[in-house]
């Protein structure tokens, strides 16, 4: 993935947030999220490892290797920050204190399902904290790229890899635009600059109903 399309796909998951939540950072594209927030929006931000209060990625000469991400990436932490056990970390997830989640994903149903633990030959750490997180966090938006890297869709009628969570997602943001997800399909409601409708259909493997909201898709 290019520095570029990270870039896209974060600063658009950076516009879920809104003042006053809590919100967990997956490993992924959504580590990048910090570094497009307003200065001025008052959010707190939660990684599973036992951080409440996590800022954006520090200079290469600040870096603590104590304090890093889900992802195992040094973070900077924000003024009246919090470092505790996993097992208070997860409490706050199954408590229900998290408004939001944003985590990367491998792929996601029509139905909202979630596949981002396993692929061919591939196994991402911490497959059971992304497990809880979806069941815990009330809104889920999954930050990914639209296909893999030979063009396979990864927005699909049915996961074809082991599931993370069962109608789970609420909205998928790619490089392409924003597709929320209802019982039964997508819908697109935002398509990123220079990205025709045709795009996203002719990428998707599952129905997708264009809706586009000129208010941001919310």
């Amino acid at each position: 993935m290019s520095r570029q399309t990270r870039s896209l796909i974060a600063a658009r998951g950076a516009r879920e947030l809104t003042d006053g939540m809590y919100v967990n950072l997956g490993i992924g594209i959504p580590t990048s999220v910090p570094s497009f927030l307003d200065p001025a929006l008052r959010v707190v931000l939660h990684s599973e490892n036992g951080l409440l209060g996590v800022g954006g990625f520090p200079s290469t000469t600040d870096e603590d290797p104590d304090t890093v991400n889900a992802g195992k990436e040094p973070v900077t932490l924000t003024a009246g920050a919090s470092v505790f056990d996993s097992g208070l970390s997860f409490a706050m997830v199954r408590g229900g204190h998290l408004d939001l989640a944003l985590l990367g994903g491998m792929q996601v149903s029509a139905g909202g399902d979630l596949a981002n633990w396993r692929t061919a030959g591939r196994l991402i750490k911490g497959m059971g904290g992304a497990m809880d997180i979806v069941r815990g966090a009330r809104r889920v938006v999954i930050l990914m790229e639209h296909t893999t890297r030979d063009g396979t869709a990864k927005l699909v009628e049915k996961c074809t890899l082991p599931l993370t969570g069962q109608g789970v997602v609420h909205r998928v943001i790619t490089e392409l635009g924003v597709l929320d997800v209802t019982e039964d399909s997508f819908v697109l409601r935002e398509l990123a600059p220079g990205v025709g409708v045709t795009d996203v259909l002719d990428r998707t493997d599952a129905p997708v109903s264009v809706r586009l909201d000129d208010r941001d898709g919310r």
